[in-house]
């Protein structure tokens, strides 16, 4: 009998609003494995968010390359959060996935669960005939990383577990506007470039297409049922 997780496409979302949805999922779940509950339920929100630079808990600010007034100019906003990694971007044309699982309940460690999502990314943009694949020693999804100089991420990962259940999650870049990568370090790196759906294939692509391509690739390596 597969598992159950509840969908919510929340549409065009502010992120700080969109994280207080998600700890305060969060903080239900972990209390309810804290009473050893075993029925504890699995979210998947969609998102999109205004401009927004992100910074993880093991970040460096330094690689936010604006200062408060040229964010504001550009209309961005920066917010420091309690995921895993470095700073990224969020913004118009990506489709953000926030899943808060019970990953105990699915029998995953939180390298196989961040494994699972780097591969249900992978085939949703083997759709679009673009082979990417993982790097290592660093999360997300890549593409030529055999190729220095031309290596570059189309989707960033940095999540946080507790009590092996998830939140934060994903960021892939579909119609993204590339331009606000070049005020950071893309998650701390200066080496490698970053890229979209819609730059890979030279063309504007169907955004809810996209959204049910990667939520049923997401179903299909989870081996759950979206309601």
């Amino acid at each position: 009998m597969k598992l159950k997780a509840k969908y919510t496409d929340l549409g065009v979302s502010e992120y700080k609003k969109t994280w207080d949805l998600q700890e305060d999922l969060f903080r239900k779940s972990v209390k309810m494995r804290g009473a050893e509950e075993s029925n504890i339920p699995n979210y998947l929100f969609f998102v999109e968010h205004p401009h927004v630079y992100t910074l993880g808990k093991s970040g460096d600010e330094h690689n936010m390359l604006l200062n408060a007034i040229q964010l504001q100019a550009n209309d961005a906003t920066f917010v420091e959060t309690n995921r895993g990694g470095d700073i990224t971007y969020h913004g118009p044309g990506q489709i953000v996935g926030y899943p808060i699982f019970d990953i105990l309940t699915m029998d995953l460690g939180v390298r196989d669960y961040i494994e699972k999502l780097e591969e249900a990314v992978i085939l949703t943009v083997a759709e679009y005939g673009i082979e990417a694949t993982r790097l290592e020693g660093a999360t997300g999804v890549w593409l030529d990383i055999d190729k220095p100089g031309r290596t570059r991420k189309i989707c960033a990962i940095g999540v946080k577990c507790s009590r092996h259940i998830t939140m934060h999650g994903f960021a892939l870049n579909v119609n993204t506007n590339l331009d606000y990568f070049n005020y950071i370090n893309p998650c701390g790196f200066v080496d490698k470039g970053v890229t979209s759906i819609e730059k890979e294939i030279g063309r504007k692509v169907d955004f809810e297409e996209a959204k049910e391509i990667c939520k049923s690739k997401l179903a299909e390596v989870f081996n759950i049922e979206l309601e």
